[in-house]
């Protein structure tokens, strides 16, 4: 974790200023930070038992420390603010807002999720910034964006994939299960898809306007949107319903577009089989013993698939449940036809190809001996992701960060008596 003993970085030199939390803007800033940017969090300062990026007391679960009692690190901030600094900063108080317009000036990158207005209250908007450094990209990320008629409106990720149209395609089908029955109706995915699909594009649009800035010299500013993000990801259902007009509705484990591609139940549990074209449709039903399947003019082509899912659906699903998991497993995958298992988390993280790929990192803690966090997916050949940092304590490094600009130690202690740090 010795920064002077790594390699440069993709992204080294630029600093990002941090005032994201929760979830979308710090997935963004923590891709930059993972690509070697000095991301600078800033958080509020502990005030009545309160203070810091919120997510910081989402648990349980907690890191433990040294002695297997909970600290206040949630596993959800850890999952998502590595190789950063954590700095402590009310900007709520004119001085505070001061300290900020100063470290913006020295920075490449400006990140923040308030609502909208709120940074213009404080003087701290893309306009007062961009005036202060034309240099600096700007990236704002709310529920809804800057202009139209729900800017005000503060954005959660559960809403968004509500209004988005993600719940409408998420869950089973009224055919498996009726609304109003158990386990029936719209559902969200597990994990906050539209939080995390909007730092990722976030960061895409950072990287593209840093290229433009380095070009030209001029700054911009960034408007992020999680309901933009969220209709954009509906990728090929959103062209099914351009192009037909008609709204897809759930389909449960099955894909709208492509048969078989979806769950069935075998002897000893389920798996996911996911035909992709007509080759592998006859490879399948060689291996299935049903060769006859792929001649049939119902079944030959993925488009006959498609209109005639619910004739051969039901027939899969029988001849599927007569053989075990491992079975049909092995055998679909010498026949090179994607299949795999339905896995928990701790059977991915005890699958041999995700330990092949170093999906895990330990790296160590000023609480406890080993972190244990997911790795980073981006592999790059010759400027690979570093983890430089643990995600940090709140207010860690204020003094360092504030000391790199040029304050004396008796500007932070001032600022600190004052409660603005």
């Amino acid at each position: 974790m010795n920064d002077a003993s790594l390699p440069s970085a993709p992204l080294a030199g630029v600093r990002v200023l941090d005032l994201s939390r929760v979830l979308a803007g710090p997935w963004c800033t923590q891709t930059l930070a993972d690509l070697g940017a000095d991301v600078v969090k800033i958080e509020r300062p502990m005030r009545d038992g309160a203070g810091g990026d919120d997510t910081r007391g989402w648990g349980p679960p907690f890191l433990r420390d040294r002695y297997g009692h909970d600290t206040a690190e949630s596993a959800y901030y850890l999952g998502a603010n590595r190789n950063k600094r954590s700095v402590t900063v009310d900007i709520a108080q004119p001085a505070g807002q001061a300290l900020i317009r100063r470290m913006a000036e020295q920075s490449d990158v400006f990140v923040e999720n308030f609502k909208v207005g709120d940074m213009a209250r404080y003087g701290l908007d893309s306009a007062s910034l961009l005036a202060l450094n034309p240099r600096l990209v700007y990236c704002s990320i709310t529920g809804f964006g800057q202009t139209g008629p729900y800017r005000d409106r503060a954005g959660y990720d559960y809403a968004v994939q509500g209004m988005g149209g993600l719940m409408s395609v998420t869950g089973p089908s009224r055919r498996e299960i009726a609304d109003d029955a158990p386990g029936g109706g719209p559902q969200k995915v597990g994990v906050a898809v539209a939080d995390l699909f909007t730092g990722m594009y976030a960061s895409t649009a950072i990287l593209a306007a840093l290229r433009h800035r380095d070009a030209t010299g001029q700054g911009q500013a960034i408007d992020m949107a999680l309901l933009d993000t969220q209709v954009a990801m509906l990728a090929n259902l959103g062209a099914n319903y351009l192009a037909t007009g008609v709204a897809p509705q759930r389909a449960g484990n099955a894909h709208q577009n492509i048969v078989p591609y979806q769950v069935f139940e075998v002897s000893d549990g389920h798996m996911i089989l996911a035909v992709g074209n007509d080759g592998q449709f006859a490879r399948f039903c060689a291996v299935a013993g049903r060769t006859e399947l792929a001649a049939d003019p119902r079944f030959a082509r993925n488009a006959d698939r498609v209109r005639n899912r619910a004739v051969l659906v039901p027939m899969l699903a029988e001849i599927m449940r007569r053989r075990c998991k491992s079975d049909w497993l092995e055998s679909l995958e010498a026949a090179k036809v994607p299949c795999g298992p339905i896995n928990d988390l701790a059977e991915v993280f005890a699958d041999p190809q995700v330990q092949a790929r170093g999906m895990t990192v330990t790296s160590p803690h000023p609480l406890a001996d080993d972190l244990r966090l997911v790795a980073s997916p981006m592999k790059l050949s010759k400027t690979p992701v570093q983890y430089r940092r643990p995600p940090p304590l709140l207010g860690e490094h204020t003094d360092e960060v504030l000391k790199e600009m040029g304050l004396t130690a008796e500007d932070v202690a001032s600022l600190r008596a004052s409660g603005v740090v």
